[in-house]
Formats: C-alpha cells, structure tokens, sequence
C-alpha cells in the first residue's frame, strides 16, 4: 500500500515514474516497486535533482530479468508483468522469454513495495 506521504512523479506524458518522500529540507526518491533509490549515504535532494533522478531512472528498469526468492530457498527467473500501489507481479520466466514456457506462465504476486524476495537478476 503506498504510504501516504509520499509524492507522486509523473514525466511529461504522464506516465508515473515514482514518488519523493519529504524528509526534512529535502527529498528521497523512490522507483515504482517501491525501492528507494537516492544515492547510499546521499543527504536528501533538492526537489529538482529528485526530478532528475526520476526522469533519469524511467521505466526500463521493469522490463529487465529478475531473481525471486521463495520462502523455501529456491529462486525462480522472473520478469515484471505488473507493478503498481496495489502491488507488483511477476512471471516465471525461465528460458529467457515469459511466453517461451508455453501456456500461461506461472505467476507471483507480491506486496508494494516489494521486499528483498526480488532482486535484480
């Protein structure tokens, strides 16, 4: 669930790209799985170089490979089908392409903002 303080970024066509949390004269950034991504150790941005994170971060991020690690220690390739709010969803992903498994791949739901259990792959 998205915390209430937190602002949304939208680019000029619209499209969100994350949100900005306000911590005392500044700001932190946050991408759309929820993860913050001002810098290690960085103090907190101006509002602009927020922006300029943002802008910078875009939404590629989401079409990359990930790892999703099981509760029962196993992982499983994944790529994001979804991510919102309301929560992120991924799909197995084994060979490379979702749809190369055949069928309808497998698919995961995970809460927002997701936690370690998905990590780049």
């Amino acid at each position: 669930m998205l915390p209430a303080d937190w602002i949304e970024y939208r680019r000029s066509d619209s499209e969100i790209l994350g949100w900005m949390l306000a911590d005392g004269d500044g700001f932190r950034v946050f991408d759309l799985l929820g993860r913050e991504r001002t810098p290690d150790g960085a103090d907190p941005l101006e509002w602009l170089d927020a922006e300029e994170l943002l802008d910078e971060l875009g939404i590629g991020y989401l079409a990359d490979r990930w790892t999703l690690h099981l509760p029962d220690g196993s992982e499983r390739p994944v790529r994001i089908a979804e991510a919102s709010a309301r929560g992120v969803t991924v799909i197995a992903d084994e060979f490379g392409a979702a749809s190369a498994v055949g069928g309808d791949p497998e698919r995961f739901r995970l809460p927002f903002p997701v936690t370690d259990e998905l990590s780049p792959r």
